[in-house]
């Protein structure tokens, strides 16, 4: 840690608002706790909870960065007196609690992985936070199963891109929705089994000529969970990642208790050290061997420098974007 510098570049948040809040400042580089790493980071992935962050609407957790960030990869520069995982040097993509959009950054040991051969730091900054979001809620909470019916809103999303070939690769007949030609085309490509445009045909009547969805998973929220439930199979799972449209909605449950339908959902920031652990490690196991066997990985949209984050967030909020964003931090 002697050779460290003291000061690094990051995005600040200065007020609550839009893309142009987002500014260059400096500030210290933080150290490790016991079991934290340090990671002097290459590539920072840009997600919607960041957005919501600058927005006001997103509260970091209190012993978390204020400055927004939740995927980076990198080398890492520092460890904690109990970090047995990692060394200084290696290569590792990771999952933060914030922070990411800085020359430096940390995390608990076990929420970091080793960058995939093959994949250079920019795509595997990519990777963690959508990974992570699609494995936990499409399979350990939805229980995805081969044969099945998965329907997945913004499929043309960093969370609908990693979710259509998760969900083919788990054998899944594969829905999604989009909002324009191409972006319906470019799901397609990744193998889904039907694109539906959402401005020109209802997801809810093609879902319900097909069977119904045995799971669906939503980001969209507001009027779209009345409709999400009639899309559902019996026995269906309806899994709630996100609010784009409002968390507030009119629904009658009487239909769900006689198809027996399940609700869930999850957020992932706020679950626990060992819960993030617990996803790692699924990660490790089941989803390393087909991304460094070049079976999925993640579908790469723009890369902005540090500096023009403003310009990244406001990409993402177009919702022009196919797949990830990432910012390129080092220099």
């Amino acid at each position: 840690m002697t050779d460290l510098p003291t000061r690094m570049r990051c995005v600040e948040l200065a007020e609550p608002g839009g893309p142009e809040v987002l500014r260059l400042a400096e500030a210290d580089v933080p150290r490790p706790g016991a079991e934290d790493i340090l990671i002097a980071i290459d590539y920072a992935g840009v997600n919607r909870p960041d957005a919501l962050q600058r927005a006001g609407s997103y509260a970091p957790p209190p012993d978390a960065s204020p400055m927004p960030g939740l995927e980076a990869a990198g080398l890492v520069a520092a460890v904690g007196a109990g970090v047995s995982r990692w060394a200084v040097g290696d290569a590792v993509c990771a999952l933060l609690p914030g922070g990411g959009y800085a020359e430096y950054a940390l995390t608990h040991q076990d929420h970091a992985l080793s960058v995939p051969r093959g994949f250079d730091m920019a795509r595997a900054a990519a990777i963690p936070e959508t990974y992570f979001t699609v494995w936990s809620n499409v399979v350990m909470r939805g229980g995805l199963e081969d044969g099945e019916r998965i329907l997945i809103h913004g499929g043309s999303s960093g969370i609908g891109t990693t979710a259509i070939q998760i969900a083919k690769l788990l054998g899944a007949r594969v829905f999604v929705t989009a909002g324009s030609e191409e972006k319906c085309a470019a799901c397609l490509t990744l193998g889904a089994d039907a694109a539906i445009n959402y401005r020109k045909e209802d997801f809810v009547e093609r879902l319900r000529r097909e069977g119904g969805a045995d799971l669906i998973l939503d980001m969209v929220g507001g009027d779209y969970i009345p409709r999400n439930l009639k899309a559902l199979a019996v026995e269906g799972r309806l899994v709630q990642i996100a609010f784009l449209r409002g968390p507030k909605t009119e629904v009658n449950l009487a239909p769900l208790m006689m198809q027996r339908q399940t609700i869930t959902g999850s957020t992932l920031r706020p679950q626990s050290q060992e819960a993030k652990a617990r996803i790692a490690e699924a990660l490790r196991q089941h989803v390393w061997p087909w991304l460094e066997a070049g079976r999925l990985g993640p579908v790469m949209d723009e890369t902005f420098a540090l500096e023009d984050a403003a310009a990244a967030h406001a990409r993402m909020e177009s919702s022009a974007h196919i797949g990830k964003i990432v910012l390129r931090v080092a220099e």
